[in-house]
């Protein structure tokens, strides 16, 4: 057999084509050569080409219902994509391998799939990398996998707060604090909260900040936690306007131990006007002093 993958490739389509004298397609056949000629165009550093043989190796597997094999080569198909700067195909190729470990029924690997996807997009297709980090989450999510998502929420969250969508960021925080709440992981849930608190301080919005606060610490391993007290003192001193133990606070330990991203944020703390928000404060309890 000759060893050039160009005829690999053509041997391989023709048979997978009927014809007078083929009624049916060697598939096993086919996707033999389209995967020696995926090997072979690798070596050679042609990257197109050796996408379109994983590609079609994929489609030869699943043609022998073979869906863990069909995965593996849509990956392998995805990364070679990703080499090209070919970022649809990217997105497209993860998603049909997560879809084919869906077809295995595993969970895991369907979510990286998707996680591997949002990685290589993040700095090109963001608002894609967001969903992608999404339903990666969700796959696991269904699966009752929950503790196997926390980067996943952590990833999605960092995505947010580059895109300087806060809101969005402090909801995925959230969630993984649900998340770690299933899986009595208490220590990750706590950071969560605190992360989200920190976030709404940085996106000017104390009220949410507070409200955030308040509906947190009716769950009883954050209200004893050292990730309380933490937010506490800094509620207190925007309240107070103190802008020197808002800082000290930013620098303390428990806010050190949490996710880089998180620690960049509160390093900046207070980003609006502190004065203000202890005026408006102020300006509330006069109007609700009736006496």
């Amino acid at each position: 057999m000759s060893s050039d993958p160009e005829k690999m490739m053509s041997k391989a389509d023709k048979m997978t084509k009927l014809t007078l004298t083929r009624w049916s397609a060697d598939w096993r056949g086919a996707t033999e050569l389209y995967e020696q000629a995926a090997n072979g165009f690798r070596a050679s550093s042609k990257y197109e080409k050796a996408k379109v043989a994983l590609e079609k190796a994929s489609k030869g597997q699943e043609m022998q219902s073979s869906p863990w094999d069909a995965a593996k080569h849509m990956e392998s198909a995805a990364a070679l994509a990703q080499k090209l700067s070919i970022w649809d195909e990217v997105a497209d190729f993860y998603r049909k391998a997560s879809e084919l470990y869906v077809e295995c029924g595993r969970a895991q690997p369907a979510s990286d799939a998707l996680g591997k996807a949002a990685r290589a997009l993040e700095d090109v297709k963001p608002e894609d990398a967001i969903q992608l980090y999404t339903d990666a989450c969700e796959i696991l999510e269904e699966d009752g996998r929950d503790q196997m998502a926390f980067d996943l929420y952590r990833a999605c969250a960092s995505v947010y707060i580059k895109l300087e969508k806060f809101t969005d960021a402090a909801t995925f925080f959230l969630r993984l604090g649900v998340a770690a709440d299933k899986c009595d992981a208490t220590n990750s849930q706590c950071k969560a909260y605190l992360s989200a608190i920190i976030v709404y301080l940085y996106g000017h919005d104390l009220k949410q900040a507070e409200k955030c606060y308040n509906d947190c610490s009716q769950i009883d391993a954050f209200l004893k936690s050292d990730q309380n007290r933490t937010a506490s003192r800094l509620l207190t001193a925007y309240n107070e306007g103190d802008i020197e133990e808002i800082k000290k606070v930013a620098c303390s330990s428990t806010v050190s131990n949490l996710d880089h991203v998180i620690i960049k944020l509160a390093r900046k703390l207070p980003t609006g006007d502190v004065t203000a928000v202890q005026m408006n404060a102020g300006d509330d309890l006069d109007e609700d002093d009736l006496t």
